[in-house]
């Protein structure tokens, strides 16, 4: 980095600056000192930067600026280290606001712990068992929030951070969105579990299958972008051949509309009766 010319846009903090390069390319740059007295215009000595971020939405960009005025630049390094992660992790390009809400997430949450605050995430198991490969994520998030800061927070804020990566993975913009997805998925597995009198092995092909088709019909549902076919016979067919698993299904459809006014559509009944069937049909079929 020692070759770069960087011109300074906009001190942010003492440690962080907004800057130009010789290419007129603005990027975020973290180093020791950089920042205090510094002024728009002056140059940058690039032997002190420590660090170059670079950020596609300027959006984003400038919500950043306000928050790395007011947070320990430790927390970018550790949230731009989440999301990278996540990213390979996941096999997926995140939208780049996932950044702002760790950042905001993790430093509010270790000032918590400081002052004994004790967070208790009531979805963590459900987290936990829908979200594996997040969860793992926000596991290793928790290690390197302790590594670099000393706080060792509880798997409670690992549900937590792993919630705000399902957020970015499924493009939504409130956080309760997710929120609302998780609830949503305990509530149609309770309801089939109940119906059938049933436990599912939750480390199965099937179960991991059903669990991934309710995170999607739950995505489409909230998103008004349900599936809507018109293939009668094969509506048809599903139903006179999967009757119990299509009563079950209709059961969920009576659910979403009391609790959340929608109505779903019959090409999502018969799929979701597809899945019913899948799951509790295990050991007798296949």
């Amino acid at each position: 980095m020692s070759s770069r010319k960087w011109i300074i846009k906009n001190p942010i903090s003492n440690n962080v600056v907004c800057a130009r390069n010789e290419r007129n390319q603005e990027r975020i740059l973290v180093g020791k000192g950089i920042g205090f007295k510094a002024k728009a215009g002056d140059e940058i000595d690039a032997s002190r930067v420590e660090k170059e971020y670079f950020l596609k939405s300027k959006n984003v960009t400038g919500k950043l600026y306000a928050l790395l005025a007011q947070t320990p630049e430790v927390y970018m390094e550790i949230a731009d280290e989440i999301l990278k992660r996540a990213q390979d992790a996941l096999g997926v390009e995140l939208d780049e606001a996932l950044l702002l809400h760790l950042i905001d997430h993790i430093s509010f949450a270790v000032s918590r712990m400081e002052q004994g605050l004790e967070f208790k995430n009531v979805l963590l198991l459900e987290i936990r068992n829908f979200y594996p490969r997040e969860f793992e994520i926000a596991r290793y998030a928790l290690s390197l929030i302790s590594e670099k800061t000393g706080a060792k927070l509880p798997e409670d804020e690992a549900a937590s951070i792993a919630m705000h990566i399902v957020n970015a993975e499924f493009n939504y913009s409130d956080l309760n969105d997710s929120v609302r997805m998780t609830e949503l998925i305990h509530k149609i597995i309770s309801i089939v579990r109940y119906r059938y009198q049933m436990n599912f092995d939750e480390e199965s092909v099937h179960y991991i299958r059903f669990v991934t088709h309710l995170k999607f019909f739950a995505q489409r549902l909230f998103g008004d972008t349900m599936l809507d076919g018109n293939d009668l016979d094969f509506h048809k067919l599903i139903r006179t051949q999967y009757m119990e698993s299509y009563r079950c299904a209709e059961t969920i459809a009576k659910m979403l509309w009391e609790d959340y006014q929608i109505a779903v559509p019959e090409e999502e009944l018969i799929y979701l009766t597809v899945y019913i069937r899948r799951i509790t049909t295990v050991g007798d079929e296949d």
